[in-house]
């Protein structure tokens, strides 16, 4: 089996600062053999078309062994490939060619719960209450005279109790899905497990990590109830998430697993990082993740929750901008992921939810520190919302009704029949169905078509690429501007770069700023200025 892969890209330890990182969730960007399922040979395949976007890295969702109850997030096997999408070989080949043009690799791994198939939970069901194979989950027993109820009223993030009971009348609990049971992080085994599965893919090459859950591993002693869930009042726990304490999440005692992985991260060459999908109840708490001892990115998703509004952006990227002062690391923003509907649809869907959504790339674009994209979002994607139901596959939708699965439809690469191009020559496999209103939407569609949000991304991350204002991790300077307008400038020496937003209900003159650089929509001359138009964005240059 080869480790220790060699990469070229050790020359620049700070990539991650200002990097462009590019979401590819696995079984939905590319098949290579025709089964209607993403693969790691299928993005290997499409490696060029990452480097020609311009995205500095890629973030892999997993692809490890699992029953895929909730898409590869319930793991069986951390230090292997699913067959589902290739082996080891393939992750390596994949990886090398990465490397070769000058593409990092981000993999998820998921701490907080394993797979019921796991050999450790199997081998937790088979023993007696009080084992060591228990003591590694977090087992309890009921309550009531013959422990008939759940341990408390802790809720599953998809729905219902988070607690299932076992045939010896135990409980275990999973924050998730049944069949994703909760770790023991303060079982010493569970953190040299981790920290080996670490080394296992840095070896290998890895240039990062993405947590998931990253706030959940550890619970409050004792476990005691949160005081309410949706049997009792009708209210979920999940609401909190973000806005309130949970005894479930965001636990002091957190910190030291990311203490103890930092030195791992750093004793690898060529800035090896994480990046950790946390909720916190405040911006101070989240800031906690971040430091020279503990992670080095935490998710801004402020951001991503920001209403459409010029208050609001304005307000939420502050807050992240000052945050990032205080602890000495750069801003994470991201506009949509695989577990959030596509901001297409949430800014309103069709011509108007397009518009914003390309409004919005450029603001992010534009903004100091790291930058999130989600596949298919520089294709201006929508959510599908029509899926049938027989075909969901997420386990939220079995017990809440709710379903991410519609922002998880492979994307459209060609071709004018569905799944367009999505596996090889004439395959019509596709383990979700994309909407006929995807074929001018596909790459071969937009490619070389001036105006189209392809075109727009590649232009502007081309930009951020070599300005020089764009490559300063400094802040920004904001600028008087009229009501429902954002603009805001970077400098580096003499040379300005202004970002100007208009969400306003009327179009706007701009003047004064310099040279229009890229746009989001249209721009005419009006008045010796620029008319920026309802729901777009643009960059100046100015000497």
């Amino acid at each position: 089996m080869t480790v220790s892969i060699p990469s070229p890209l050790t020359s620049d330890a700070d990539w991650w600062r200002s990097a462009v990182v590019y979401q590819v969730y696995v079984r939905s960007f590319a098949d290579s053999d025709g089964d209607g399922i993403g693969d790691l040979h299928g993005i290997r395949e499409r490696l060029p078309y990452l480097r020609e976007l311009g995205v500095d890295a890629l973030w892999l969702t997993p692809f490890y062994t699992s029953p895929m109850v909730d898409g590869g997030y319930d793991v069986a096997d951390y230090r292997d490939v699913d067959p589902m999408f290739g082996n080891l070989a393939d992750f390596e080949a994949m990886i090398t060619d990465a490397h070769a043009l000058g593409l990092r690799i981000i993999v998820d791994i998921v701490p907080n719960h394993t797979s019921d198939q796991h050999p450790w939970f199997t081998a937790a069901l088979a023993a007696a209450p009080g084992s060591p194979e228990r003591a590694r989950y977090l087992f309890a027993d009921g309550k009531g005279d013959d422990g008939a109820q759940p341990p408390n009223d802790w809720e599953s993030i998809f729905g219902g109790p988070a607690w299932t009971r076992v045939p010896d009348g135990q409980w275990y609990l999973h924050l998730f899905d049944p069949a994703q049971p909760d770790l023991n992080w303060r079982h010493p085994e569970v953190r040299a497990e981790f920290e080996d599965i670490l080394r296992f893919w840095l070896d290998r090459g890895v240039d990062g990590f993405r947590i998931d859950v990253a706030h959940g591993m550890i619970k409050a002693e004792g476990l005691p109830d949160v005081g309410f869930n949706s049997m009792t009042t009708g209210r979920r726990q999940s609401e909190l998430l973000g806005k309130g304490r949970l005894p479930y999440f965001d636990q002091d005692e957190v910190h030291d697993i990311y203490r103890a992985w930092r030195p791992i991260l750093d004793s690898y060459p060529g800035g090896r990082m994480a990046v950790a999908e946390a909720w916190a109840e405040t911006p101070q708490r989240l800031a906690r993740y971040i430091g020279p001892d503990e992670l080095h990115q935490a998710f801004s998703f402020d951001f991503l929750d920001a209403t459409w509004s010029a208050d609001s952006f304005r307000k939420v990227i502050d807050t992240a901008l000052a945050e990032s002062t205080i602890v000495g690391a750069p801003t994470t923003w991201v506009l949509s992921n695989h577990d959030r509907q596509r901001h297409v649809t949430r800014y309103g869907d069709g011509e108007i939810g397009l518009r914003r959504a390309r409004a919005a790339a450029l603001l992010m674009l534009a903004l100091p520190g790291c930058a999130y994209l989600y596949q298919g979002e520089e294709l201006g994607l929508p959510e599908v919302l029509d899926l049938p139901d027989e075909l969901r596959q997420d386990p939220a939708f079995l017990r809440t009704g709710e379903s991410r699965d519609g922002c998880r439809v492979p994307i459209p690469w060609s071709g004018e029949l569905a799944p367009y191009g999505f596996g090889p020559a004439g395959s019509e496999l596709s383990w979700l169905p994309a909407p006929t209103t995807w074929r001018a939407l596909s790459v071969a569609a937009q490619t070389g078509t001036p105006g189209s949000t392809l075109e727009l991304y590649r232009a502007a991350l081309r930009i951020r690429h070599t300005h020089p204002t764009l490559a300063d991790l400094g802040g920004i300077t904001w600028l008087e501007s009229g009501p429902g307008v954002l603009a805001f400038q970077r400098e580096a020496g003499d040379t300005v770069l202004t970002c100007a937003v208009n969400i306003s209900d009327a179009p706007v003159v701009i003047d004064g700023y310099g040279t229009p650089l890229v746009a989001s929509a249209t721009l005419t001359e009006r008045d010796g200025g620029h008319l920026l138009p309802v729901d777009s964005a643009v960059w100046f240059e100015r000497h």
